[in-house]
């Protein structure tokens, strides 16, 4: 099963939020530098419509630009892909 991707920016305080988040909860990801690939970048406007991070994808659930605040309800409404991801919000 494929990890769920996140794509990010390196120094986006955002982002920094976001890893951390996944990485206390053990969310393994598929890390996805939009700044260093232009490939990524447009993969990100591609699935989400937009360029901004951290953007999540798994799926087809995409949760774009979000801060872990917005993050862990819109999660708790999909309990598929938390159980799937192994995320308890």
């Amino acid at each position: 099963m494929p990890l769920p991707i996140l794509y990010i920016k390196p120094g986006c305080p955002w982002c920094t939020q976001a890893l951390d988040y996944f990485r206390q909860k053990g969310v393994q990801l598929d890390l996805r530098d939009v700044i260093a690939s232009q490939h990524e970048m447009r993969q990100l406007i591609a699935c989400s419509g937009q360029s901004r991070c951290p953007t999540f994808r798994h799926g087809d659930e995409v949760k774009a630009d979000f801060g872990v605040d917005e993050f862990i309800p819109w999660a708790r409404k999909r309990p598929a892909l938390c159980a799937e991801i192994g995320l308890d919000p």
